[in-house]
């Protein structure tokens, strides 16, 4: 995976490392829904966030828009599942056509889906970009014997 990260990028990447100790791993400027989400390295998601959430409230400050994080793992599973936090993913299935299909436990497809749809946009900005897979759908478990 092979992507340049502009100026701006960088320098909310860094902002965050000064403010937080934490490593991100990549940001995503969404001008559409006024929002700075972050790709945070594995394990460094609890120095992120800061106790009661209060790096992300400092990093909102700062920056003047709503902060996101989401982990990075290298299982596309587990990736998912913390893509869509706080919804309760419950499994994912690559098909034939190469799409990613993520389950979400019945009461969930809201939180999964988002205001506007802003959850299910930042799912399929990373996952292509980290996985090369493009999202397919989101359906409820009760969905995956229909």
């Amino acid at each position: 995976m092979i992507r340049t990260i502009s100026f701006k990028e960088r320098r909310y990447i860094e902002e965050l490392r000064i403010l937080t100790r934490a490593t991100a791993l990549d940001c995503i400027i969404d001008e559409r829904f006024d929002r700075v989400v972050y790709l945070i390295k594995e394990g460094d998601m609890g120095l992120a966030i800061g106790r009661k959430g209060s790096n992300i409230k400092k990093m909102q400050r700062v920056l003047g828009k709503r902060v996101e994080m989401v982990e990075y793992s290298p299982e596309i599973e587990k990736f998912a599942k913390n893509v869509f936090k706080p919804a309760d993913v419950v499994g994912t299935n690559k098909g034939d056509n190469g799409r990613l299909t993520v389950y979400v436990k019945p009461g969930d497809l809201g939180i999964a889906i988002g205001k506007g749809g802003c959850t299910i946009e930042k799912a399929r900005i990373l996952i292509s970009r980290y996985f090369n897979t493009d999202l397919g759908e989101v359906l409820t478990a009760g969905d995956a014997h229909a």
